[in-house]
């Protein structure tokens, strides 16, 4: 789907990244009324399936409930990272798969020897964002576990957040800030380092 052009292929791409443009107080709402246990589509669809008698607490257990935002994360940031791999294989030069397959190399061997060299410093994009955002995830875990069930979703800027502003800990909070800053600078840094150019054609 982002590489190949197939029939629909837009169709995909944008339902994807629409997700994207769409807020994330927003999509933790829209979520958070999915998991509910009265009126959530999750339950009323397993419950028609015959699949569940009772319906499931998604949000009230500690297990579940981490899963069901990191599912909500992934819908919402599946197409920022869609996109990244779209502009990442696009720059790769379409020579280098002819020149591959004149020489007879397979799909595999194209995918290993060409694509995901190529693609290196796409993952390395994607995987320091990721951990940078994992760092400051703040509204969805707010908005749909506060913290909760028995402080299993508290993240860190949730910990400062009700360090600072609950527990009025402020000189707690503003080091806990000082700590997280420079583990969001240690980790920049190193996204610059994996970012350099030293491909090598």
């Amino acid at each position: 789907l982002v590489k190949r052009r197939v029939p629909g292929v837009g169709f995909f791409r944008t339902a994807y990244f629409l997700p994207v443009v769409v807020g994330l107080s927003t999509s933790s709402i829209l979520w958070l009324q999915m998991f509910n246990d009265q009126v959530g589509v999750f339950d009323a669809i397993l419950q028609r399936l015959h699949l569940i008698r009772d319906p499931i607490i998604w949000l009230g257990n500690p297990t579940s409930a981490i899963l069901s935002v990191g599912v909500m994360v992934v819908w919402k940031t599946v197409g920022a990272t869609m996109l990244f791999f779209l502009i990442g294989m696009n720059a790769i030069p379409d020579d280098f798969y002819a020149a591959a397959r004149t020489d007879g190399a397979g799909w595999w061997a194209r995918l290993f020897y060409i694509t995901f060299p190529l693609l290196r410093r796409t993952f390395a994009l994607a995987l320091v964002l990721s951990v940078i955002g994992s760092y400051l995830a703040f509204d969805q875990f707010f908005i749909m576990t506060q913290g909760g069930p028995q402080n299993q979703t508290i993240t860190t800027v949730y910990w400062i957040y009700s360090t600072s502003f609950t527990y009025f800990k402020l000189g707690y909070g503003a080091s806990l800030s000082i700590v997280l800053l420079t583990i969001l600078v240690i980790l920049s840094i190193l996204q610059l380092y994996l970012l350099r150019d030293d491909t090598k054609y």
